[in-house]
């Protein structure tokens, strides 16, 4: 009652019945293909409410770190606990941008969406001014590098949200982006946060660094281990940051670069690009494969209570039209969603104000790792990338279709599996 409530203050009663009409949907597990592409998408939009309501409306009035004061995990390393606010909104507002990004429309969904927007745009102006309470952990630690990457992605991803910003905002978010190259990435993935915050100032004709992208192209392609699969530095681990990390935002960070037709060193930007996406609709192939017939997934490696982030690599894929032929978008659709209602159909995943907990399946806090708060859980938002296209795109309009596994399960034919080469 008490989510419910805040809905209705923050969206008004004509929004809200829609959202609670789709709540049914998000309540029920299904194991079953999905539905229609239209109570696919409702029970998706109803979820980004969900996760998008309680973070926006309060920041947009700089009222977030009054409200919500978000869960560590019991292993949480003493780190100033304010970093889980930029890991929240950055991380929130990447997956969102892509639905953001949409024209508005008279519709229940476009009344939604103009008004998260507008909460959105309002909430950016608080988390750089250095006046207002939620003025965010910009300088204090180098998990900040981890999540203005975030942040900055969600522009190139809504362009319409730079736009939107004031001139005294633009030049608040430049400095603290540009502030951040003080942060000095370790040899992981989190070279693809520095380059991903230079990308974002070479999008919009700031000056950028490109020994910073340079150096994070080499050496995660230095790091593929084959068939669509990249170590996280120098030794292989077996987890999911694939799809967290590497595989978007290699592949994003490649397009700024062919965009603006950047040239340095002997970097072949478009051949990358091309090869990235191959290797990422590789890697889609095994994440469709490793969804059960029930909408169940291998809970594998560290940061599982990123929950269904896991299959951002898919939404990203389908928003950008370049699921291989192997993956139907209505195969793609059903399987996705079954996912999503396999974890998200345990009402634990929120907690009494309609924040997210730490877990995977429900509130797990033991789930959480060294670094983990409910901040951190908000990249499960990355998930929601396809409601970027909109309802009548072929992506929501294909009829649902089983997925490999649904069908191995059921006795049927199903593709035959290689690796690649590339």
């Amino acid at each position: 009652m008490e989510r419910r409530n805040f809905l209705a203050s923050a969206l008004g009663a004509g929004t809200l019945a829609t959202i609670s009409t789709a709540s049914a949907h998000a309540k029920s597990r299904s194991s079953a293909v999905s539905g229609s592409g239209a109570a696919d998408r409702s029970y998706m939009v109803d979820l980004l409410a969900r996760m998008a309501s309680p973070v926006l409306a309060p920041m947009s009035q700089g009222k977030l770190q009054a409200v919500f004061k978000p869960e560590l995990s019991p292993t949480w390393d003493g780190r100033n606990p304010k970093v889980a606010y930029l890991e929240c909104f950055g991380r929130l507002i990447a997956g969102i941008a892509p639905w953001l990004a949409l024209p508005d429309d008279a519709s229940p969904e476009g009344k939604l969406r103009s008004t998260l927007r507008d909460q959105a745009v309002a909430s950016y102006a608080h988390s750089v001014d250095p006046a207002s309470p939620d003025y965010l952990l910009w300088r204090e630690s180098a998990q900040a590098l981890v999540d203005s990457a975030y942040y900055t992605n969600a522009f190139m991803r809504a362009p319409q949200l730079w736009k939107a910003l004031d001139a005294t905002t633009k030049k608040r978010v430049i400095d603290e982006i540009k502030g951040a190259r003080h942060f000095s990435p370790p040899y992981t993935n989190w070279l693809l946060f520095a380059a991903m915050n230079e990308a974002f100032l070479l999008s919009i004709g700031e000056d950028w660094d490109p020994v910073r992208i340079d150096l994070a192209v080499r050496k995660v392609n230095e790091w593929y281990v084959g068939d669509g699969w990249y170590a996280d530095g120098p030794r292989f681990h077996f987890d999911h940051y694939g799809s967290y990390v590497i595989h978007p935002m290699l592949v994003e960070i490649l397009e700024v670069l062919v965009a603006t037709g950047a040239k340095f060193n002997s970097l072949d930007a478009k051949a990358l690009l091309d090869q990235a996406y191959k290797r990422m609709r590789r890697y889609g192939e095994h994440l469709e494969r490793l969804i059960a017939p029930d909408g169940s997934y291998a809970p594998i490696g560290r940061s599982l209570t990123y929950r269904t982030a896991v299959f951002q690599p898919l939404g990203l894929l389908s928003w950008r039209k370049q699921l291989p032929p192997s993956l139907p978008e209505g195969q793609v659709r059903a399987a996705t969603l079954a996912a999503q209602r396999a974890v998200f159909g345990f009402d634990s995943n929120f907690d009494d104000k309609g924040y997210l907990t730490i877990g995977f399946t429900g509130h797990q806090p033991k789930l959480g790792d060294w670094y983990s708060n409910a901040g951190s859980m908000y990249i499960a938002s990355e998930s929601l990338i396809p409601l970027g296209l909109p309802a009548g795109d072929s992506y929501w309009t294909s009829p649902a279709a089983s997925w490999t596994s649904k069908k191995a399960f059921a006795g049927q034919n199903f593709p035959k599996d290689y690796y690649v080469d590339y």
